[in-house]
């Protein structure tokens, strides 16, 4: 059977596509070379879609990227230290079954939730 292997692309929206643009690839390492393509390393995709009135993330966006992270603690020291509003809480991260999240917002208020999977 004929089936979907993975994310193509993410594509959105934005006032300043440059700027957008390098705020991630300079505060989250997602690189921008001159094809536009981001290897990114094998791992797990969430694709879960919410229920309309759901309050995990802003009702005014009707969709919020999440990234895998390798190391959140260090990830979180390096955004805060260039002045990034990071947000943890506790019940993001559960029993830690799902790993631990954290929540920062792009220059346009794009909801991010960082993710490091469990080991």
């Amino acid at each position: 059977m004929a089936k979907v292997t993975g994310i193509g692309g993410i594509f959105f929206r934005v006032r300043d596509p440059a700027a957008t643009a390098d705020w991630y690839q300079r505060h989250l390492g997602i690189t921008q070379p001159d094809v536009a393509v981001w290897m990114q390393e094998a791992g797990p995709t969430v694709f879960s879609p919410f229920a309309a009135d759901t309050d995990y993330f802003p009702a005014e966006k009707h969709w919020m990227l999440n990234l895998r992270v390798d190391d959140l603690p260090g990830l979180i020291a390096a955004l805060q230290a260039a002045g990034i509003a990071v947000e943890t809480r506790a019940e993001w991260d559960g029993d830690g079954s799902y790993g631990v999240f954290a929540r920062i917002h792009d220059p346009e208020g794009t909801p991010i939730e960082l993710w490091q999977p469990p080991a």
